[in-house]
């Protein structure tokens, strides 16, 4: 990579990063963070990370999303935002729930697969 390709994508990071800080401060100062993980300069791709309070949040989704849509309308270099709150789910702040995950929810009384019920938690008395 050249040195002017590299300031290029220095300039290119620190934009993206100003915008979150500019647009998305309720990300900070509701005790979440975010970080760019991947930048392609070349297809316009960049991926960001939410941690911190955004991974358990009710609204990252939506924040997401606005992130995703506005992006791309302010730094014309950017084609395509990927963003995840690192739940395990997808790369579109999928929280887990649809994520492709095998496991769901299993409440006291149900059986399980290999026939065992699940009484919960015994009480210590």
């Amino acid at each position: 990579m050249s040195t002017e390709s590299q300031s290029g994508d220095d300039d290119l990071r620190e934009r993206v990063s100003n915008f979150l800080r500019r647009n998305f401060p309720q990300i900070q100062m509701h005790g979440g963070s975010s970080s760019i993980t991947h930048l392609d300069r070349e297809s316009g791709e960049v991926h960001i990370q939410l941690g911190g309070a955004c991974s358990g949040c009710g609204i990252s989704p939506m924040t997401i999303q606005a992130i995703k849509s506005r992006m791309v309308k302010e730094i014309p270099e950017i084609e395509t935002v990927q963003a995840d709150t690192g739940m395990g789910g997808g790369a579109d702040g999928d929280l887990g729930g649809t994520g492709g995950s095998s496991m769901s929810p299993s409440f006291p009384g149900e059986g399980d697969e290999d026939g065992e019920d699940d009484e919960g938690p015994q009480a210590p008395f």
